[in-house]
């Protein structure tokens, strides 16, 4: 973005209009049901896939409206910027980030594909998914986290197209 852009309020950040819509996915991620009730590992590989996990939900909702298509790409990005932050900041070298990042999108793309072949199926399926996806405590109740996130899903697809932009998922 130019100087003049910016001291006149102008953003030319395309990103701009999906970051809301990012931070209200981490935020749903971070919930403490997550956790405590539906056994994802309060670890940074839990907190990783618990992102992913709700990411993908997202994207796959986002994915059913041709309009959505650019700003999921958008989102995308925003995802790639954080995670690439989060690398650098946990003392991942620049010559290992690069290498890391196609690791993560790759687990991205699993996950959403994943979802997207579970979610029309029972919820012992998708458990069967989720385990294999999702890093989880010994102890987990999959069928409930199944139905958590099958219920995340629904949640999604009732959010109209507006809502869904401005970050309008309650909880």
């Amino acid at each position: 973005m130019s100087l003049l852009s910016r001291l006149l309020g102008k953003s030319t950040d395309p990103r701009a209009d999906v970051r809301p819509l990012w931070h209200r996915v981490v935020e749903i991620a971070r919930e403490k049901a997550w956790y405590a009730e539906y056994g994802v590992a309060d670890t940074v590989a839990g907190r990783f896939d618990a992102v992913t996990l709700v990411l993908a939900l997202v994207m796959l909702r986002m994915e059913r409206d041709r309009t959505l298509i650019e700003p999921s790409v958008h989102l995308t990005e925003l995802f790639v910027d954080d995670m690439d932050g989060q690398l650098r900041q946990s003392g991942v070298g620049d010559l290992v980030v690069g290498k890391r990042m196609g690791k993560l999108m790759s687990v991205l793309g699993g996950r959403i594909g994943a979802l997207r072949e579970a979610l029309p199926q029972d919820d012992a399926a998708l458990a069967e998914v989720l385990v294999r996806n999702v890093t989880l405590i010994e102890d987990a109740d999959r069928l409930a986290l199944a139905a958590q996130v099958r219920a995340l899903s629904r949640q999604l697809d009732a959010v109209s197209d507006h809502d869904l932009m401005n970050a309008s998922i309650a909880r």
